[in-house]
């Protein structure tokens, strides 16, 4: 006890950049292995520990100053093995079956390891050293494309919607795209995915922005214009009753309030648009409508009932999608941690078998049913008969 004690005091004196936990000593250890990873957000470091299981992974972010501590409870009678890397030193910890403990310690350079874990390279569409205007504008970037620290979060945030957007459109060589986003808002995401189909992805796009704010559709096509993004325009209109004529390939809405989720996907519908990517927000439809006695423990907490109101809702849009003809998955967008507001439903275009539609449908009327819920998109659908 006291030698291994002495040997993580040695390794955790040092600034750790990863460690790893392994070798169990027996099978009914939870963990198969424990891995901390240093880690920066906004200039300050942690420790990020991950913990793997046959089949899971689970995340816990600790202080610096408590490596030591978990170190020292992870591995106690239940691991054989510690390895470690400092930016020039490596440990390499056994401990026998009889608890004899062996530290071994070798000069070496892990700059290439630190470079990896510390920063966390990844692979993002947008990169760092793409002069990006609108990324600047928002202040993300540097003028010289650098990530801002503070903003990291953010720049991640972004990404992971261009990787949902760009996981689809890989699936198809298009020349052309016609995409509407509706409640554009400030458009800032509408003027980096203009960036991304025209600059990285190469594909001839027409994008409106649809918004209520007469000065904030003003102020996007002045933006647009300065960035010479001469495909991309914003018109003043709502979400339910706005008629275009041509076709549209592609329909996204980012946190379109309420039940105008609803007319955005119910149009995206009507126009048999190919791809439909949607953030819903404020689901209060349902919140307002659901009584049922055989699950009213369901409606009995208000906080309960709000939760399960959101998701509910998301799920009926889900699988009406399914039910006319739309490949749909709900996926999560960012971390619940930065907003609760998390779910993206992803859709699109696919030969879909009548069983599976009629399924999803059955579904909804089931949940209707038990919950005496009237959907506006099943209401919009159904007036149309896009059953």
């Amino acid at each position: 006890m006291e030698e291994l004690r002495k040997a993580i005091d040695e390794i955790t004196k040092e600034h750790i950049i990863k460690l790893v936990i392994s070798n169990k000593m027996n099978k009914d250890i939870e963990y198969n292995k424990i891995i901390f990873i240093l880690k920066e957000n906004n200039s300050k470091e942690y420790y990020q520990i991950e913990k793997y299981t046959d089949k899971q992974v689970f995340h816990e972010n600790i202080h610096l100053d408590l490596l030591k501590e978990k170190v020292l409870e992870y591995t106690m009678d239940n691991y054989k093995q510690v390895s470690a890397w400092a930016s020039n030193i490596t440990f390499d910890l056994r401990i026998s079956k009889k608890g004899k403990v062996h530290l071994g310690k070798k000069t070496s350079n892990n700059e290439s390891l630190i470079n990896k874990e510390h920063n966390k390279e990844k692979n993002y569409i947008l990169k760092e050293g793409m002069i990006i205007e609108p990324l600047i504008d928002l202040g993300i970037f540097t003028k010289e494309g650098k990530v801002v620290n503070s903003k990291y979060d953010k720049y991640k945030q972004i990404n992971r919607f261009v990787e949902i957007i760009d996981d689809e459109i890989k699936k198809n060589d298009y020349k052309e795209l016609t995409i509407l986003d509706f409640g554009c808002g400030k458009s800032y995401l509408t003027f980096v995915l203009y960036y991304y189909f025209v600059e990285i992805k190469k594909i001839n796009v027409k994008m409106i922005g649809l918004d209520l704010k007469k000065d904030v559709i003003e102020k996007c096509n002045d933006i647009a214009k300065r960035y010479n993004y001469e495909n991309l325009h914003f018109e003043l209109g709502d979400i339910n009753g706005f008629k275009y004529n041509d076709k549209v390939d592609m329909v996204i809405t980012l946190h379109a309030c309420d039940t105008a989720t609803d007319y955005a996907l119910y149009n995206a519908i009507k126009w048999n648009s190919k791809m439909i990517f949607s953030v819903p927000c404020c689901q209060h439809e349902f919140n307002k409508q659901m009584n049922t006695e055989s699950l009213s423990i369901l409606t009995r907490y208000g906080i309960v009932q709000e939760r399960v109101a959101a998701l509910m809702t998301d799920a009926v849009r889900g699988n009406r999608l399914e039910s006319v003809g739309y490949k749909t998955q709900l996926l999560e967008f960012i971390d619940i941690a930065h907003s609760p507001k998390n779910i993206l439903i992803r859709a699109s275009k696919a030969s879909i078998a009548k069983e599976k539609k009629e399924k999803a449908l059955s579904e909804v009327n089931a949940l209707m049913n038990e919950f005496n819920l009237n959907p506006t998109l099943f209401n919009l659908l159904k007036q149309d008969e896009l059953i």
